[in-house]
């Protein structure tokens, strides 16, 4: 028997759809995973503090395959896990589509000043005018990060009449490389940034990226706050030479209440919240487990793959 130590908070969805090859223990409390885990030989520790994370990993000895619902894995001791040669699985792309409609979301709020509209709600004032008249149609979007997330965001702008130009490291038509995209910044009318946070990709678009950007360019972002020059960002903000920022991450999070972003109008602050707008991250991390648990019985490779080098 395949021993497999996982969340009961998922059991509903995962208990009657086991393989008999498996022998689930299920946790209920984070010492009940630090007390399990060494018997796993597949693990699922999914916690929000990460030193709980790295104790429950650190204690699963025989753990050959850990999985997560977690996209990014920056919390995750990584060198041990290659260390021990323990394959990670990830939950990238599991909230791609929540977090591509909260992009989507996001730009046509900002572009139709929908806050004002709903002040004007508050207020019980008829307005005579729409307070924003910008259109998605027509403009041109950077997509930079085309992964899971990126593409959904692309397939939504498309239909809107949005030219979006997309970035990825490998290089294929239609695609900028890392190398080609920053001559180009100053093109683009929005600028979304949906990469991993890894060493690579800290301060991707820092003082100088910014001061390449259109006078009317805004920065979507749903990648992590590291990615971005916060300090640069909120300058460029404050003194209006881009048109706003639309920040479902921020360094640090929580944002302190004194944080200048907080006050800006062309900024809109959305705490992290893409990815959880929505019923079924359960339901689609259960159902990616079950899929891999087939693989893994069969010894075939699992999706999607950590890849330790990269740090995604």
């Amino acid at each position: 028997m395949t021993v497999a130590v996982l969340n009961a908070v998922l059991k509903p969805l995962i208990e009657s759809r086991l393989p008999d090859w498996v022998d689930a223990r299920w946790y209920a409390t984070k010492q009940e995973a630090f007390d399990l885990a060494p018997q796993a030989e597949i693990g699922w520790f999914d916690f929000f503090r990460k030193d709980d994370m790295a104790q429950a990993i650190g204690a699963a000895g025989r753990m050959k395959w850990l999985n997560s619902v977690f996209a990014g894995v920056e919390a995750f001791p990584l060198g041990l896990l290659a260390q021990r040669g323990v394959v990670l699985t990830n939950g990238a792309g599991i909230n791609a589509i929540p977090i591509a409609e909260y992009v989507v979301m996001l730009m046509l709020a900002y572009a139709k000043d929908y806050r004002a509209v709903m002040r004007g709600q508050d207020r019980r004032e008829w307005l005579k005018d729409s307070p924003g008249k910008r259109e998605l149609w027509g403009s041109r979007a950077l997509i930079l990060g085309y992964g899971a997330i990126g593409q959904e965001v692309e397939k939504r702008l498309v239909p809107f009449g949005v030219e979006v130009s997309k970035v990825r490291r490998s290089a294929a038509p239609g695609v900028l490389t890392p190398q080609e995209w920053r001559g180009r910044l100053g093109e683009f009318d929005w600028v979304i940034v949906a990469v991993p946070a890894t060493a690579e990709t800290e301060g991707l678009l820092g003082a100088a990226e910014i001061a390449a950007l259109k006078g009317n360019a805004v920065v979507v972002n749903v990648a992590r706050g590291s990615v971005i020059d916060q300090a640069a960002l909120t300058a460029a903000l404050a003194e209006g030479r881009i048109g706003g920022a639309l920040l479902d991450v921020t360094t640090p999070e929580p944002l302190p209440a004194e944080d200048p972003l907080w006050g800006l109008a062309n900024t809109h602050i959305t705490m992290h919240l893409s990815g959880r707008a929505q019923e079924l991250a359960n339901q689609r991390a259960a159902d990616r487990f079950i899929e891999n648990l087939g693989r893994y019985g069969r010894g075939d490779p699992l999706d999607p793959v950590v890849d330790y080098a990269l740090g995604y």
